[in-house]
């Protein structure tokens, strides 16, 4: 590799498409990050499989491409969704796939051709509360600490190699909202972060562990408390 090409690796912005079902909060906090030259990634794209949902406008105002892949023209076939879904990725140059709230279970081959170029944040510390209704169910079990997980997709819902946690203090007074409120701002700095980490190679997996500049993901994620 020669000087330049290796300049032009550094200075190449990796092309994201931020996947949404809602009002992407997570995406906001995206797309404010890349506001930033000197981010590794920018948000081309920004798709969804409801028409309706309410970050698509706020990805339009941003100047930012939207896609809709509405998964109610494709009945129970789900493999021929993520086709519709993957075309629009190809269209776009996608380089980084980033889930931000979207409700939809991809199939294994459409994860299989985003094998560690695809991240999710999920709002429970991984492996715990995998699934829905994180935070009724972390206040149910009397947990101490919860919080939230960025992690690479694999088939498996919610499964994949972690490559950040942030964590918070359940308080005796909680409240499913106001646990809800303080998991998202952690959500909303941890999963950037996270992102560029990924855009600047830093991230490998080895044995099914991410490893962040070629140490282990910590076992005790990073709180603010």
């Amino acid at each position: 590799m020669t000087a330049r090409s290796t300049l032009a690796d550094a200075q190449h912005r990796k092309r994201v498409a931020v996947l949404i079902s809602g009002r992407g909060s997570n995406m906001a906090a995206l797309l404010a990050a890349a506001k930033d030259p000197a981010y590794p990634a920018e948000i081309v794209l920004v798709a969804s499989n409801r028409p309706d949902a309410g970050g698509l406008a706020t990805a339009r105002d941003a100047g930012i491409a939207t896609e809709v892949v509405d998964h109610t023209q494709f009945g129970k076939d789900r493999a021929a969704f993520d086709a519709a879904l993957q075309a629009v990725l190809t269209k776009h140059r996608i380089e980084l796939v980033c889930l931000a709230g979207f409700m939809r279970l991809l199939t294994a081959g459409f994860v299989a051709q985003w094998q560690e170029r695809m991240l999710n944040i999920h709002p429970a510390l991984l492996p715990a509360f995998k699934g829905l209704d994180t935070h009724k169910r972390a206040l149910a079990a009397g947990a101490k600490i919860h919080g939230a997980t960025v992690h690479f997709v694999v088939p498996e819902m919610d499964a994949g190699p972690i490559i950040m946690q942030g964590a918070v203090a359940v308080q005796h007074d909680d409240t499913e909202a106001t646990l809800s409120a303080r998991v998202l701002a952690v959500e909303h700095r941890i999963y950037p972060l996270a992102v560029k980490l990924v855009a600047e190679h830093r991230v490998r997996v080895v044995d099914g562990r991410c490893l962040i500049d070629g140490e282990p993901v910590p076992e005790r994620p990073e709180a603010f408390y």
